[in-house]
């Protein structure tokens, strides 16, 4: 049975009665998908006997649960945790610890479909019904479906954390599931600069710097409404019009009103706002246009391709080997790095940002073998890097 608790004395009385856990699985319902604002709009709780859903909009914030969250001996089990532990940073201020993270279990098993419905029908035969998967988990009162849909998400998430352990204790994989889960402690919300979201739209670095000024004024005009509406930016007008729109300039509301995708209520609503904001994105004037910041610099090195190509061989036949996809073993980034470091020893790669541990004993030797044959690039005279 899963209790439904909507009052700070039905989720205290839960709390209370499931004391402290070793384990405890939880999911959080956010509306991304529907509103600007996203937060928690539902949390979802499993004990080993114990299930409840917690409806966080009538109550006050749930001190006992953060305490419990945050209790390094409480085993706190997610499914793919990372957007769940940055909604709760951001709502609640809370720093989970001691986590288990079922997605990131089956990926470092090799198990290529590791959506949560995938994995319970893999391990228990379940089939979970897709049919409230775009919910708005924002609207009040939840049907019935709703919340039998949101409760399956926990209900049999601990036994699914069971297996997956067994198995990557089998396969000698458990220490790297340890060192993943400690590193995901520190995922913390983290908001974008103010006046900067321009820039994360895809498509952005296409723009020349002019259109580029005229894309900053129409998100922020968007992105106005958006949070009147408290409506999702791309259910109000797309990113995609938003670029044509600054591509074209357009310079009245017939012409707004022509481009492909462009809502005719938002024309009507607020088209002449839009055309403003065009006006003030021509009327920036060039010396102040905006643009990308300056990505790192780095010597230019002939080898360099040769070097990634190098270490990507050693990658793929060690993900061949350990039946792993090359993606999750290591990244062309992480790869990238390694050539312009340049290491002549297995322990220097301690150094590298983000190689974990466990991959440095599946492949760093190969690895430094790899770059033995190359020479470091010297660096350019007016190099940032090169020592004066």
């Amino acid at each position: 049975m899963v209790s439904y608790l909507d009052t700070d004395a039905d989720v205290a009385r839960f709390l209370g009665e499931i004391g402290r856990p070793r384990e405890l699985a939880i999911d959080t319902e956010g509306a991304s998908f529907h509103r600007f604002i996203d937060r928690i709009y539902l949390i979802q709780l499993s004990t080993r006997d114990r299930h409840a859903i917690i409806d966080p909009l009538p109550i006050a914030a749930p001190a006992a649960l953060g305490s419990l969250l945050e209790d390094p001996n409480v085993e706190v089990v997610f499914h793919d945790a990372d957007y769940d532990l940055r909604l709760l940073h951001q709502d609640y201020g809370w720093h989970v610890t001691n986590i288990f993270d079922t997605r990131v279990s089956a990926q470092l098993l090799g198990i290529a479909a590791f959506g949560l419905g995938a994995m319970l029908e893999r391990a228990f035969g379940l089939k979970l019904d897709k049919k409230h998967q775009r919910a708005d988990w924002s609207m009040r009162p939840l049907t019935a479906g709703m919340l039998d849909y949101a409760a399956q998400d926990t209900l049999h998430l601990l036994g699914l954390r069971d297996q997956l352990k067994a198995e990557l204790e089998k396969k000698g994989r458990w220490s790297w599931a340890q060192e993943e889960f400690q590193r995901l402690e520190g995922t913390r919300w983290q908001p974008d600069e103010p006046g900067t979201s321009f820039l994360k739209v895809k498509g952005a670095r296409d723009l020349t710097r002019r259109e580029l000024a005229l894309l900053r004024e129409l998100v922020a005009w968007r992105d106005a409404i958006a949070l009147q509406l408290d409506r999702a930016t791309f259910r109000v007008v797309a990113n995609d019009v938003l670029l044509e729109i600054a591509r074209t300039a357009p310079a009245n509301l017939e012409t707004l009103g022509a481009i492909k995708g462009m809502p005719r209520g938002m024309v009507e609503r607020g088209g002449r706002d839009a055309l403003e904001a065009v006006k003030r994105g021509l009327a920036v004037p060039d010396a102040q246009l905006p643009k990308f910041p300056r990505s790192a610099r780095w010597d230019k090195d002939p080898d360099f391709d040769a070097k990634v190509s190098k270490l990507k061989s050693v990658r793929d036949d060690a993900a061949k080997r350990l039946e792993l996809d090359p993606g999750v073993l290591c990244s062309r980034e992480r790869m990238e790095t390694i050539a312009r470091t340049l290491p002549r020893a297995t322990d220097a790669l301690v150094a590298i940002p983000g190689l974990r541990k466990w991959q440095i004993a599946e492949m760093g030797d190969q690895f430094v073998a790899a770059l033995a044959e190359f020479k470091a690039p010297k660096p350019q005279k007016d190099s940032p890097y090169a020592e004066g």
